[in-house]
């Protein structure tokens, strides 16, 4: 049966993140009754609207993959149609070995199809090294593999440690060498199943991308800032009827008897001084939350959902005068290897990749770093001020920036994006079939299918239909996890 034909009957929702408030949306168009419980004082979780020196900015992420329609679709249907902006420019650079060295084209997840698409950016050994590929014996991958392990395997370190690391950093803040292949790069492990060299799996990729003849943007941004995609959901879903309740964490969550023999279990959520009793409840916080929001009614679950691991970060944004800023290098910003030793691991030139924020101020310009990888705690221990210091050295030595900003922020993020490490597809199915045995109760959200703000919404959209008996989209997704990093031909 249908989620459509299915009566849902009263639904509580458990985090107003974009997963939460995209699962809440979702079930009001199936005609449910929807109350959405948020522990914060706010909505919108990792993503969150800000300012800095009277410029409108994102203090979390500040795109969204428009290769997958769930995004820009949510975005539309909550009335931002006429706010959705391709970033102004996307050439990027590597900041690797003591130079700014030009994004190359031509990779999946900065796997070459040849050597020369990395030309300028490797050591001639590396682009050797590459070229082994064709005439080493074919590596199995089995049921999962490591991202840098395959392709280090496969094509050399350098490959890994230049490329493949700052862009996978980029999404998750892991380690390459840690990183499923078959969760973070979906598409890559299935070529690696079927090919014996990994650049001719590449090029297989390239050929079949460029084929699609896919156009529009790759990347979508909302001018203010994505951070306002939730403000919206979440107005929209008000404006439907659904009830959003903040400042207000569950701290039970238990099946009800039936209210008839036959009638499904019911279930009592209750949260501060309320009790609330629904027909079914969408779990839509980061694992450790779900883990004891789970641990009565499945402790096997929350096993699982306790054992996924968390990366912490923060992001640094600086707003300088523009003509202090005016030597600045052309395009958007630049990635960081880990293995060059910098302490900032991406910067992204605000004001150029993203036009509203030129708009709101052109005498204004609004940098951001990143510092914080997985595993590292120290650095994230240390004050604002020295992040501020760090992070102004680190573009120093860059890009040659010396002045002063007229105003910083930082924005941490302690366990803000979960580890997909070898194996994660396996848990994230264990977790499914272990509730499975408990009806009327789905969750989703970026510990399961992709971290990316696409993926978070097809969790929640395959977690809806579930309820209503369809579950041909969370069969889909945990087969195949969203790629929440594209990787395709030429970007």
């Amino acid at each position: 049966m249908s989620a459509r034909g299915r009566d849902l009957g009263h639904v509580v929702v458990i985090g107003a993140g974009i997963a939460g408030l995209a699962a809440a949306h979702r079930l009001l168009e199936r005609g449910a009754r929807v109350t959405v419980l948020e522990a914060a004082r706010r909505v919108g979780g990792k993503l969150l609207p800000g300012e800095i020196a009277g410029v409108r900015v994102d203090l979390g992420a500040e795109s969204m993959l428009a290769r997958r329609p769930e995004a820009v679709t949510l975005a539309r249907e909550a009335g931002l149609a006429d706010r959705l902006q391709p970033p102004a420019t996307a050439t990027a650079s590597i900041w690797t070995r003591g130079a700014l060295r030009p994004m190359p084209k031509g990779h999946v997840m900065g796997v070459p199809g040849t050597a020369a698409a990395l030309a300028g950016l490797l050591s001639d050994e590396g682009l050797k090294r590459i070229e082994r590929d064709a005439d080493l014996p074919r590596t199995e991958v089995g049921d999962d593999v490591a991202v840098g392990e395959y392709v280090a395997t496969r094509v050399g370190r350098e490959v890994v440690d230049r490329l493949v690391e700052p862009l996978l950093g980029g999404v998750y803040a892991g380690d390459a060498y840690r990183i499923s292949m078959r969760s973070a790069v979906p598409q890559l492990f299935q070529a690696a199943r079927t090919h014996d060299s990994l650049t001719e799996a590449v090029r297989e990729i390239q050929a079949r991308t460029a084929g699609a003849q896919q156009t529009g943007p790759v990347f979508m941004g909302i001018e203010g800032g994505v951070g306002g995609l939730p403000l919206a959901v979440a107005e929209s879903v008000r404006a439907r009827g659904g009830e959003i309740l903040t400042g207000t964490p569950v701290t039970e969550l238990r099946r009800e008897a039936p209210a008839a023999p036959g009638a499904p279990a019911a279930w009592r959520v209750v949260a501060g001084d309320r009790v609330l009793h629904a027909d079914a409840v969408v779990v839509a916080t980061p694992a450790p939350a779900a883990a004891e929001l789970l641990r009565a009614e499945s402790p096997e679950a929350a096993a699982e959902l306790r054992a996924v691991e968390y990366a912490s970060m923060a992001l640094i944004t600086l707003a300088y005068r523009r003509a202090d800023a005016a030597r600045l290098p052309e395009g958007s910003g630049f990635l960081v290897p880990p293995v060059d030793g910098r302490t900032i691991k991406a910067s992204t030139f605000a004001s150029r990749k993203w036009g509203w924020i030129a708009d709101d101020d052109p005498d204004v310009m609004v940098l951001r770093t990143s510092v914080g990888r997985h595993g590292e705690t120290e650095i994230l221990e240390r004050e604002d001020a020295e992040l501020v210091d760090v992070s102004r050295r680190d573009l120093r030595e860059a890009t040659g920036l010396e002045a002063a900003p007229l105003q910083t922020r930082v924005t941490r993020w302690t366990d803000g994006l979960p580890q997909y490490p070898v194996g994660h597809h396996a848990r994230v199915a264990r977790i499914r079939e272990h509730l499975a045995e408990l009806p009327g109760l789905t969750v989703c959200g970026a510990a399961y299918d992709g971290v990316g703000i696409p993926a978070c919404i097809a969790s929640a959209d395959a977690a809806v239909d579930q309820l209503g008996g369809d579950l041909r989209a969370v069969q889909e997704l945990t087969a195949h996890p969203v790629q929440s990093l594209h990787g395709g031909a030429g970007e």
